[in-house]
């Protein structure tokens, strides 16, 4: 078996990987992603992966497309999450997803599974969700029988962002915003049990459609926060903020920060009230979910990847 993942170098990327070379060492893997730094963390965990260090976007005097020649499936990871530059949006959501369908096309490969975002059923209307409406509707034209993956605010090791965000500023300073009440409702994903998911795809190839993956716990913010500064050993001390100072707050982290790693954009999907659809993703995928709780202390107290940092 020969994958091609673009945009490997993250989160789901990171861990999917593990996931593989775990249960089927012998797999070949062709990463490529434009973060050199990441790409760096990673060669050095999976000696035996082969990454590149391109930009997606580009398919001229690159080596990404002829080395993904052969492969036999796709897993489509690039996304602009957060980002201050409001083009790259549409550069790394959209226009690399066209770049990426073409040479799929050119090199043959026919299975696609397509790693989408829960957000594209959202009440939100920013950047990040539009064009990642886009994105799917572009690979879901191309082709047909591909799986799609909405998942949920997800978590685990080398999380730069997100809930391991979260957690290294709980051990870091004496107090931890928290907007309004925490009252929102989220639904976190473990993305080990993410990968899992990936991987009963690329086995079962009679899988496609659309698939709303969501965490099958649903968890106030404050206690998700609470939760967090327990397994991390955090005597943080928590200060509610209205919104708009909130807000306010953020936008002078902008100013201050080139990649900021939380931005007002993604405060107001988060306090936007969305809940999404639970499905019976263990027995659709074949797949054990592992209960939220455990899946923070396997998180946080891994004794080689917890400690592994992956830069912004």
């Amino acid at each position: 078996m020969k994958i091609f993942i673009p945009g490997g170098a993250g989160l789901v990327g990171i861990n999917l990987i593990a996931a593989i070379k775990e249960k089927y060492p012998k797999w070949e893997l062709i990463v490529v992603d434009k973060k050199y730094r990441s790409i760096k963390v990673a060669e050095e965990i999976f000696p035996d992966v082969k990454f590149i260090c391109e930009d997606l976007t580009n398919d001229i005097n690159q080596s990404w497309p002829l080395e993904i020649k052969e492969c036999d499936v796709c897993i489509m990871l690039q996304a602009e999450i957060g980002s201050k530059r409001s083009n790259l949006f549409e550069l790394n959501n959209v226009f690399s997803t066209k770049i990426i369908l073409k040479q799929l096309k050119i090199a043959g490969i026919e299975r696609v599974i397509h790693v989408s975002s829960s957000v594209v059923n959202s009440k939100s209307d920013d950047l990040y969700t539009v064009t990642k409406r886009k994105q799917e509707l572009l690979v879901a034209d191309i082709f047909p029988k591909c799986v799609v993956l909405r998942p949920t605010l997800m978590f685990g090791w080398f999380d730069r962002k997100h809930l391991g965000w979260l957690a290294n500023f709980m051990v870091k300073y004496p107090f931890f915003p928290i907007p309004a009440k925490g009252d929102f409702v989220r639904q976190p994903l473990f993305v080990g049990d993410f990968s899992s998911i990936i991987i009963s795809c690329i086995i079962d190839s009679s899988i496609t459609g659309k698939y709303n993956i969501s965490g099958l716990e649903k968890i106030k913010y404050l206690k998700l926060m609470r939760m967090l500064k327990e397994i991390k050993s955090s005597q943080i001390f928590f200060i509610h903020l209205p919104i708009p100072i909130f807000a306010f707050l953020l936008k002078i982290w902008s100013l201050i920060s080139e990649n900021p790693a939380f931005t007002t954009s993604q405060l107001y999907s988060l306090i936007a009230g969305d809940q999404f659809e639970i499905i019976d993703w263990p027995n659709i995928f074949n797949v054990k979910s592992t209960p939220f709780k455990e899946a923070l202390k396997i998180t946080h107290k891994h004794k080689k990847f917890s400690k592994i940092n992956i830069p912004f």
